[in-house]
């Protein structure tokens, strides 16, 4: 028996490439392309999702372009550590994003993006 792919793949994919204005200046860009699965992308699709302020600093990030620890004081001695993960402001490092599939990943994006946007228009 073969496994259906994740529908949401395909709108993933042909969104690549493409940049959004979001209005006063932020804009979002999304980058997405098939590599081979394997054990830390087992959807085999690598990823970028990522909100930009004015003048192109990243205010929020969804990405699998490398493992993140998970914010905990545990050993990870032994342990795989996720490579798909969300970066919360300019300098976050990263934390752990669960991927289910690649339709909630756009929705889980554009929600926190829209709340992003949102916060900084109350400032």
């Amino acid at each position: 028996m073969f496994e259906r792919e994740d529908d949401g793949i395909s709108t993933l994919l042909d969104l690549d490439g493409q940049v959004l204005d979001q209005g006063n200046g932020y804009w979002i860009k999304i980058d997405a392309w098939r590599v081979p699965a394997s054990p830390d992308i087992p959807h085999g699709v690598r990823y970028a999702l990522s909100l930009h302020e004015p003048y192109g600093t990243r205010i929020l990030g969804y990405d699998n372009a490398h493992a993140v620890r998970p914010p905990n004081k545990f050993k990870f001695v032994g342990r795989r550590l996720p490579y798909d993960h969300r970066h919360r402001h300019a300098i976050d490092k990263g934390v752990p994003y669960v991927f289910q599939d690649a339709h909630q990943l756009l929705v889980d994006f554009f929600q926190e993006a829209d709340q992003v946007l949102q916060e900084l228009k109350q400032r």
